[in-house]
């Protein structure tokens, strides 16, 4: 781990929409960087991100920021969040990164073949799955959508497309490289909810994979240097059996998939860290299971994968070999003890082998990097690119691009 400095990049946030609110203006911008990749073949420089769902904010920052009274009756409600532009979904860019600058380069709604764009709104929850309670304004519900998503991690294969990775489903979409939907993939047994999407939806996915906890699907992917893996990782333990086994879970799924089909090879546990490993936000209060999430992977040459694991201030950096699979009985939703409770504590009595990780970077080390880092790039002489998800602006922030060399 390095003490050198971290070098901020510069950048300026593209504009979106400024919106006035009780107590000022909402300025908005778009939030590009939930996840970072390279593009096979691409010229030197020239990297590709994705940004979440549209503009949101939980309803106690938008009654303390922006005034808005009406909004009190949600704040108590859980994983409630505020959409100020339901309209606006997420988008895929393409930067180039010329010295100590990131530069613009192209902006692509995501959109289906019809035309008709990706919007940010929840799809319909079967029964028993948890839900992602959104909001307007004013307060009034805002309905589910088959054609929304909550886009948050990104791959590109070698024949030019990218896979995304959202939360909602969860689910992968099948994208080219303006933006164009292909194909959805969702859990098995979930391909009704998406019934009259625009585009093809597959169900390849395993059926577990809809026990994630609201707001805390599939977070970050990555495909391995030979193209033949692509990793998915959750962003936090699933809520299986129940909730009570995510609140209290310190072990993170993490699939291998078939990088054309997006059917599971294998499932790696990756063990969280314990909350008070996170310096810099248990200087700020107390941190609980889980605020500790993982938010990215990047693929290393020797087949091994950089993870990102975070609260909101602090975030490490971890490097981990996938070589022994979890047994495949726990992708069964019957098994019990299922893999989020048997925990860290008892995965070797369960004959559970967990990742063994290495300490690359603690944002600790280096209070000048800002929060909710998300985007994570390995540069071709060593170093990482990191970058925050300023959540459109909604709170003020804005996008940060960081160059910091671990070695």
């Amino acid at each position: 781990m390095t003490d050198r400095p971290a070098q901020r990049l510069d950048w300026t946030d593209v504009p979106l929409a400024r919106l006035d609110m009780p107590k000022g203006e909402m300025v908005l911008h778009r939030s590009l960087t939930s996840g970072l990749t390279w593009r096979p073949g691409d010229p030197a420089g020239v990297f590709w991100g994705v940004g979440d769902r549209g503009p949101n904010i939980k309803p106690k920052d938008a009654v303390k920021h922006y005034g808005l009274k009406q909004l009190k009756p949600l704040t108590e409600l859980d994983g409630a969040k505020i959409m100020p532009l339901p309209g606006t979904g997420p988008a895929l860019a393409r930067f180039r990164l010329d010295g100590g600058r990131i530069k613009p380069e192209a902006l692509f709604e995501l959109r289906y073949a019809d035309g008709t764009l990706l919007g940010g709104l929840p799809p319909p929850a079967a029964q028993g799955d948890e839900d992602e309670p959104v909001f307007d304004l004013a307060g009034a519900p805002l309905s589910a959508s088959r054609a929304g998503a909550d886009s948050e991690g990104i791959a590109a294969l070698p024949d030019g497309r990218f896979w995304i990775a959202e939360e909602y489903g969860p689910s992968l979409l099948l994208i080219d490289a303006e933006g164009v939907i292909e194909r959805r993939v969702v859990p098995q047994g979930a391909g009704t909810l998406f019934a009259g999407s625009p585009a093809p939806v597959v169900e390849a996915l395993p059926a577990l994979a809809r026990a994630r906890k609201h707001n805390r699907g599939f977070e970050a992917l990555a495909l391995s240097a030979d193209g033949t893996v692509l990793y998915a990782a959750f962003q936090s333990p699933l809520a299986h059996p129940d909730r009570a086994a995510h609140d209290a879970g310190d072990v993170v799924r993490i699939w291998a998939l078939d990088p054309l089909e997006a059917t599971v090879l294998a499932e790696y546990a990756y063990p969280l860290e314990p909350p008070g490993a996170f310096a810099r936000d248990c200087a700020k209060g107390r941190v609980e299971h889980g605020d500790v999430k993982v938010s990215e992977l990047a693929a290393l040459p020797d087949g091994s994968l950089l993870v990102l694991e975070r609260v909101t201030l602090s975030t490490h950096i971890y490097r981990v070999r996938p070589k022994t699979p979890v047994p495949p009985c726990y992708l069964d939703p019957d098994q019990r003890p299922s893999l989020e409770q048997l925990g860290q504590a008892g995965a070797a009595a369960a004959g559970v082998t967990l990742l063994n990780k290495a300490l690359v970077l603690s944002t600790d080390h280096h209070p000048e990097i800002c929060a909710d880092l998300e985007g994570m790039l390995v540069l071709p002489d060593g170093a990482l690119l990191l970058a925050n998800d300023s959540d459109y602006g909604t709170e003020g922030a804005g996008t940060q691009f960081w160059r910091v060399d671990p070695r």
